[in-house]
């Protein structure tokens, strides 16, 4: 879901406004969240939703720059965009139907799983860069190949085809203990990692084409966000009922219950991926300025900052759970576009191609993840299927 809530565990209950109820006999008191802790929860929640857009969207200059099959980003073109907030609708009604027929342990079970596998390789992805200026120069780098084809002959069909070094065994290793901790514990510290991780991936690895295409996904998934959110009791359910690291949570009773702390405020990794790739957008054609300047990817972050801080007012005044689209779309876009249009640079903007002049054969995004209670939790990251036999990382997807 998108939106910043208040709840009482990792699938909360999305009407509370105040949380944990302690029951002493016959007494029943509810424990309201300190003005501290609330402003340390709402404060440490934007900290981290800023992290993944920041690096990112660097990280996205970098890999849509990259010669290397490996880093290839997968690019959302207009009519992708039109269509992912449709498809996102019947993923999130079908998700909704899932839950009223079958039991919610088991399909969370799978989930668990699910997401175990899609975090550890998120997670890898995401510190490999900076493990890998940790390894001394005598560490024995050996290569190592997985491949799975289907047919033979000239019908055999490439299924997986992933190079890795004994590096990223390493680096694999430590996520895994990542993974374990959030498999076994589901601890809200290793939830955001995961969560944090993914976002990041989405940021990095998912381009928008042209600022048209993202006011048309943004746009769409604005609409999206507030019907499903204020039409209709079906994104709260499955937001309840969705147990997985789609969103990055922090406890407004930390300061008095520490790390076991339980009562959160959180934020779904959709309000990070979304906005995050149309800044990372606007950080590719400051590029392409070639003026030295930053000027719309800065417009653009502290729009979102604006944006963010927002959505937290308008949930804190009146207590009820915010699709954090509705103010972060109109923040994100109408403040550069108003930039553009002052500097004179409107034209150059909407016209501006990404995919064209950074990368020509960037790969067009040809299918969408399956998607869970978010918009896109969505966005984090692409599974697809190379189509020769080159060197490609699989990119974890989010279900």
């Amino acid at each position: 879901m998108a939106d910043v809530q208040q709840g009482q565990s990792l699938v909360p209950d999305l009407n509370a406004t105040l949380n944990e109820t302690v029951t002493e006999g016959n007494v029943t008191a509810k424990f309201v969240a300190t003005p501290q802790g609330t402003a340390l929860a709402y404060g440490s929640l934007v900290f981290m939703a800023l992290l993944p857009i920041f690096f990112g969207a660097l990280r996205s200059v970098i890999c849509a720059s990259s010669k290397n099959a490996t880093d290839m980003p997968e690019t959302i073109t207009s009519r992708d965009a039109a269509k992912f907030p449709i498809i996102a609708s019947c993923t999130l009604f079908g998700l909704y139907v899932f839950f009223k027929i079958f039991s919610q342990e088991y399909i969370n079970l799978l989930l668990s799983m699910y997401f175990f596998f899609l975090g550890v390789l998120a997670l890898a992805h995401t510190i490999s860069p900076v493990m890998n200026t940790f390894f001394p120069v005598t560490f024995s780098i050996k290569q190592y190949q997985l491949l799975f084809t289907q047919g033979s002959g000239d019908n055999k069909e490439e299924i997986l085809n992933y190079e890795f070094d004994s590096r990223d065994i390493v680096c694999l290793a430590l996520s895994s203990v990542v993974g374990v901790w959030y498999l076994l514990k589901k601890h809200w510290i290793a939830n955001n990692i995961l969560g944090l991780a993914f976002a990041l991936n989405g940021v990095e690895m998912l381009h928008l084409n042209n600022v048209p295409t993202g006011c048309i996904l943004l746009g769409g998934l604005f609409v999206y966000d507030v019907f499903w959110v204020f039409g209709t009791n079906v994104m709260v359910t499955v937001a309840k009922s969705f147990e997985a690291p789609i969103k990055l949570v922090f406890p407004q009773d930390l300061l008095e219950k520490g790390l076991e702390a339980n009562n959160f405020a959180m934020l779904g990794l959709g309000d990070i991926v979304i906005p995050g790739i149309f800044i990372a957008l606007l950080l590719r054609f400051d590029i392409s300025l070639k003026k030295n300047t930053r000027t719309y990817f800065y417009t653009s972050f502290l729009a979102y900052i604006f944006g963010l801080g927002f959505t937290i007012f308008v949930m804190h005044t009146y207590k009820h759970a915010q699709p954090a689209l509705l103010y972060l779309v109109p923040s994100c876009i109408g403040l550069p576009v108003f930039v553009a249009k002052l500097k004179g640079e409107l034209t150059d903007m909407f016209s501006y191609e990404s995919s064209a002049e950074i990368l020509p054969h960037t790969p067009r995004l040809t299918h969408f993840p399956t998607i869970s209670g978010s918009p896109a939790s969505l966005a984090d990251s692409m599974q697809h299927k190379p189509s020769s036999p080159r060197r490609r990382r699989p990119n974890p997807s989010v279900m």
